[in-house]
């Protein structure tokens, strides 16, 4: 009865996720299978693959295999796992390596993923193994790190689903010596393996990937326990600080504290909360939000903005979400009174956050009050002026015609009729106003509706309660009309400023940066007559650009200025700007102040660049020609003047020939360096760049090399690339050269391997190699980090780094496993060439 009632449960899923090839995770499963048989649990192996890995097979020892079934495939004879006779042998555990793979036609099932299901239903645990880059949703994203696309890949979700995630990593070095130790591949697939796949930059990204995917599953995985059981209260497993920032002048102190609290702890997080309130409307300076999140970012924490009817409440509901341990909230900056009328931010997060601490924090700000608000309502003089009078004399108006009738009882339908006259009085004039308006109508009531009538006393108590009741009607709806209009006003002026720095920001990152854009914008959009940026001077103010006729040539000639710094003030003729057209006016003055100092500070930088450029190259020239390039003219004076000795017999005039033709031709090599030396910086090389096979490059490039000191090693199927053939040769000839003046007599090996973009040429040498420290100085000009090889200007690798940007290639340096340096030109394929900019 119990093992009936085991073999219907469901089988549970053990999933040994690898980084990269190779890190160990079948060693790792054969090693819990040990474990588990020699705790008396039935095991047997339904398929592993050792890849002829000596430890890996020593593993198998003494676990029972179930022999595999032979497929017939494409005219040979294949073997994959037999799912009929593990069902039948029917286990406890079952180890199925290669948890991606794609079965031999003629199997019960297309993919062995099938396969672990068909054996957990049946209520067998599996173990398997799958790498990283063979889950689907990350296969775009290996194709782009290591040029190779996975035709063999696992839905997320069964690795997902998966019962238990073991994560079987290793450091990238850690692994390349694993692998150049032989103990992963065979010997001759090493180096071909090490200088492709297993390039450090493309084992530390798919480490991460891993990592970050495994991170992720495992926050899954206890949210999904936190909202199974139910549990509202924050773990916390790590350090979240969730500072709650206002947008006022103490939300930097904010964050600053915040992320003070959240380096206590490694791994910690800092998450940053604004609340807008839920029409989306705020009284804050925008500015002042941008810096905090700024501020934010260059401390490593995110920044949220939510939307919530209670701030106090959205920002305990963004912590317990976050999982946080701590919020950070200021000292209210209000007065005592609105704090004991309304209570505290502060006091209202720390009752609603449960277990999650609260740090308040002092500031500057503390018991400052905030200025109020404009006590008129935002509305035109003309239209405030004639709600003061409406205030007074609708009211009466209405008393005198309802006063004309005989029927002296009309106290309700002029209550009502006063009440709606003020209701018109605050649409029209505001909120004080309005307030007059329900004054007079108190008064006029009192007067003429209330016996005794024509005086301001009250005989019934009931009209006392009807007048009271009617102006606190009144006066609430006054209040309501003109917060409604001050919302509809902020919401038009938000609207309108949204869309100006909108389109101000779309003309800056689309290039039109120009001071003339910025001018003509600003003419379009206030509706002025003229716009000039001006200058200031020695000789007085200049025009730097202008829109409109008859622009202004100073200040004073404006109606409206902003500064944009010390030398520069914008200056607008035309109609007069309201106030928050000001405001949006600075917002260009700004955006101008940036331009222009960026491209003063872009012109510094590039003639400073240009002058450094020019000093270091003349000097390292005088000192070159000072002794390289007299050192072979030295040699072939001599020889020269040894040639016309009678003594001489015919072997030694022909060494003498011998030196004069090398000291010539490496005296030609001087000079041509300094030639394409010269063009690269003058800007007067002209690449020509089409489609080509590197069969017809590299061949001639490395045949100038001493016979035997190089093997090049490159398919018929290497696509083409986009780039300069001779200028590419030139490229390959200097990296081949300089490899192989320091491999020690060891061949130098060039290689080709295609990757989703470009196709990268390995030139791999086995010499001293050269620190990382020193390797950016490789490619400066005049640059010899030993002096173990003769002679060279230390041009070669400048020139050919400039000839690779000069047709759109790379040129990278990476350690060659076992010792030594390979040089990485990374071409683009055809029809992959980038665009000018992209990237930069």
């Amino acid at each position: 009865m119990t093992q009936g009632a085991e073999r219907h449960r469901r089988g549970r899923l053990t999933v040994y996720l690898g980084a990269a090839p190779g890190v160990g995770k079948t060693y790792a499963m054969l090693g819990e299978a040990h474990r588990r048989r020699d705790r008396g649990t039935d095991v047997v192996v339904g398929y592993v693959e050792t890849h002829g890995r000596p430890r890996t097979a020593a593993q198998l020892e003494g676990l029972e295999v179930v022999p595999r079934a032979e497929v017939a495939h494409r005219g040979t004879v294949l073997t994959e796992m037999d799912l009929p006779a593990v069902l039948e042998r029917a286990p406890a555990v079952v180890l199925v390596d290669e948890l991606a793979h794609t079965n031999a036609t003629g199997g019960p099932h297309a993919r062995r993923a099938d396969d672990v299901a068909r054996l957990l239903a049946a209520g067998i645990d599996v173990l398997t193994t799958v790498n990283i880059q063979h889950l689907e949703s990350l296969n775009d994203e290996v194709e782009r790190i290591t040029g190779v696309r996975q035709r063999e890949t696992v839905p997320d979700e069964v690795v997902r689903a998966a019962d238990q995630v073991q994560l079987v990593d290793m450091a990238p070095d850690a692994l390349r010596r694993r692998l150049a130790h032989g103990n992963v591949y065979r010997a001759e697939n090493v180096d071909a393996s090490l200088t492709s796949f297993f390039r450090v930059g493309n084992l530390t990204a798919l480490r991460e990937l891993a990592l970050l995917w495994v991170a992720d599953r495992v926050d899954d995985a206890l949210d999904d326990y936190r909202r199974e059981h139910r549990i509202r209260a924050s773990w916390p497993t790590k350090e979240r600080i969730v500072v709650a920032v206002t947008g006022g002048p103490e939300s930097e102190t904010l964050v600053r504290r915040g992320a003070r609290l959240a380096q206590r702890s490694a791994g910690s997080e800092l998450l940053a909360v604004h609340v807008l309130t839920a029409d989306g409307l705020h009284h804050r300076e925008d500015s002042r939000v941008v810096r905090t999140q700024q501020l934010v970012a260059s401390l490593g924490g995110t920044f949220r903005t939510v939307v919530g009817e209670d701030v106090s409440e959205a920002v305990v509901d963004v912590a317990v979400g976050a999982n946080a341990t701590m919020i950070v909230v200021g000292v209210s900056r209000h007065g005592r009174l609105r704090r004991l009328a309304r209570g505290s931010t502060g006091d209202r997060i720390a009752r609603l956050a449960g277990q999650v601490d609260v740090h308040l924090v002092t500031h500057e700000q503390v018991a400052r009050t905030l200025r109020g608000r404009r006590a008129l309502s935002p509305l035109p003089p003309a239209r405030r002026a004639l709600g003061w009078v409406a205030a007074v004399v609708l009211p009466l108006g209405l008393a005198t015609v309802l006063h004309g009738y005989e029927d002296t009882d009309q106290l309700p339908l002029a209550s009502l009729l006063l009440l709606a006259a003020t209701v018109g009085v605050a649409v029209l004039g505001g909120l004080l106003p309005a307030l007059l308006a329900a004054a007079v109508g108190f008064v006029t009531l009192n007067y003429w509706f209330t016996p005794p009538v024509g005086g301001l006393a009250i005989s019934q108590p009931a009209d006392v309660v009807a007048l009271v009741v009617f102006v606190g009607v009144a006066a609430a709806v006054a209040t309501v009309v003109d917060q409604a209009s001050r919302r509809t006003t902020e919401a038009l002026r938000a609207r309108t400023e949204a869309a100006t720095m909108g389109s101000l920001s779309r003309s800056v990152l689309t290039g039109q940066d120009t001071a003339e854009a910025i001018v003509e914008r600003l003419r379009e959009v206030f509706g002025q007559e003229a716009v000039a940026l001006l200058a200031r001077g020695d000789a007085g103010w200049t025009v730097v650009a202008a829109a409109g006729a008859t622009c202004p040539t100073s200040p004073e000639e404006g109606d409206t200025r902003v500064a944009v710094d010390e030398d520069h003030v914008l200056v607008l003729r035309g109609v007069a700007l309201r106030a928050t057209d000001q405001r949006v006016l600075e917002g260009f003055a700004v955006q101008t102040s940036l331009v222009l100092e960026y491209r003063r500070l872009r012109d510094r930088e590039d003639r400073a660049v240009a002058l450094e450029r020019a000093d270091a190259t003349s000097t390292a020239l005088l000192r070159a020609v000072s002794h390289d390039l007299r050192t072979p003219l030295a040699v072939v004076r001599t020889a020269v003047d040894g040639l016309g000795d009678p003594r001489l017999d015919e072997a030694d005039r022909r060494e003498l020939v011998g030196e004069v033709d090398a000291a010539t031709g490496r005296l030609e090599r001087l000079i041509d360096d300094l030639l394409d030396l010269s063009r690269l910086e003058t800007g007067l090389l002209r690449p020509v760049v089409e489609p080509t096979s590197l069969e017809e490059i590299l061949p001639p490039a490395v045949a100038g090399a001493p016979p035997g000191s190089v093997e090049l090693d490159i398919d018929e199927a290497t696509p083409l690339v986009l780039t300069d053939a001779a200028l590419v040769e030139r490229v390959v000839a200097n990296l081949v050269g300089n490899a192989v003046r320091v491999s020690g007599g060891t061949p130098v090996r060039v290689l080709a391997h295609p990757l989703a973009t470009t196709v990268d040429v390995l030139v791999v040498d086995r010499g001293p190699g050269v620190a990382p420290e020193l390797r950016e100085r490789m490619f400066e000009p005049f640059q010899r980090l030993s002096d173990s090889a003769p002679g060279g200007l230390g041009l070669g690798l400048a020139v050919a780094r400039g000839l690779c940007e000069a047709v759109d290639a790379t040129l990278a340096v990476e350690d060659t496993p076992g010792g030594g340096l390979t040089l990485v030109l990374s071409l683009p394929r055809a029809g992959e060439r980038r665009t000018p900019g992209e990237g930069t």
